[in-house]
């Protein structure tokens, strides 16, 4: 009889359960397909007498309706379970992912490091924030000296009575040199790649923070000769094979003799042009003997061992060989900037 027939089949849809969306499908399919079993009560109903085919009919439409709201149910329970699970979903089609690059200054300094630690130099790091004693004191800076004042340091703290007692950002990398040299005995080399601060009005040519690469090389009998060797070496490696070095007289007071290094130009390779001010030679680092003051400060004994010292900044170099025109650009994470540098790592 068609009533024991939908009777059975509104207790199998109450029932039902379904494990994934393809399992929903099969059972759309076993009960509210064009073939399935809700429409072939449907033709059945045809032959149902006259009289019992108001009866029949509102038991076939709650039928209908209790398994079209019992299926929806099972579909939604499981689109949510697919969400909320982690497994991949490996038929899904595959969409961009943005690969991301090294910052310039980060490629550059990597490249330095490179070319520095084939020459047997090895990596040193120090403190950002640092005291006095480290940063100028045991670098021969009078107690005078301009950077010790406000305007031209970032301090923590300071203690008027006893400047060797102020806290500071570093100004410099050379407190590393100064910690390493305290707690090793010759011989010592070593480069210390890192941050600094300085106070100074944010330009396209100046900022308050930037980066530098310093080394060191302490031994018996080292000479100026031995200075010049690796910075030439440094500068073919890092600005092509051609590329030449002058030495010009500086000071600074942690090394004595001092100078400023220049290479050729390798944008007009020496003729003068622009970018070198029509001079042939661009500016690159500093450099010099260390001084004998600081090596005795440091507790090494000068009378036995010499060395020498070199500095540079990675935003020069980085400026140099990518030419980039402001010093802002590295610090303001511009997308669009840093895409130009993919190719480059």
């Amino acid at each position: 009889m068609i009533l024991d027939k939908i009777d059975a089949l509104l207790n199998e849809v109450q029932n039902l359960s379904a494990k994934n969306a393809e399992e929903v499908e099969q059972l759309r399919l076993k009960y509210l397909s064009k073939k399935g079993e809700i429409t072939a009560l449907m033709n059945d109903f045809r032959n149902v007498a006259a009289e019992e085919k108001k009866t029949v009919g509102m038991k076939i439409n709650e039928l209908k309706q209790l398994a079209q709201e019992r299926i929806n149910s099972l579909k939604e329970a499981c689109e949510t379970q697919d969400t909320d699970s982690d497994a991949i979903d490996l038929t899904r089609s595959p969409y961009p992912i943005q690969l991301g690059t090294r910052h310039p200054l980060s490629i550059v300094t990597n490249e330095i490091i490179d070319i520095f630690s084939r020459m047997g130099f090895v990596l040193a790091d120090g403190p950002e924030v640092e005291d006095d004693l480290h940063i100028f004191t045991k670098m021969n800076f009078a107690a005078d000296h301009p950077a010790r004042d406000m305007q031209d340091t970032f301090f923590v703290s300071q203690h008027p009575n006893d400047v060797t007692k102020n806290i500071l950002l570093r100004s410099h990398t050379s407190s590393v040199q100064a910690r390493v040299m305290e707690q090793t005995q010759p011989p010592i080399r070593i480069i210390c790649p890192g941050r600094v601060y300085r106070n100074e009005a944010i330009t396209a040519r100046a900022h308050c923070f930037f980066h530098q690469v310093e080394g060191l090389y302490i031994d018996k009998n080292v000479s100026f000769t031995d200075l010049k060797q690796v910075l030439l070496s440094f500068a073919r490696e890092m600005f092509g094979a051609d590329t030449k070095i002058r030495l010009r007289p500086s000071y600074f007071p942690f090394t004595e003799p001092s100078a400023e290094m220049d290479i050729s130009c390798f944008i007009c390779g020496g003729e003068g042009c622009g970018f070198c001010k029509h001079t042939g030679w661009v500016e690159i680092l500093g450099c010099g003997m260390v001084d004998p003051n600081v090596l005795e400060q440091c507790g090494i004994d000068s009378s036995v061992y010499s060395g020498y010292a070199f500095g540079m900044g990675v935003e020069r170099i980085t400026n140099l060989k990518y030419r980039v025109s402001d010093l802002r650009m590295f610090s303001e994470n511009d997308t669009r900037f840093l895409e130009e540098f993919t190719s480059a790592d």
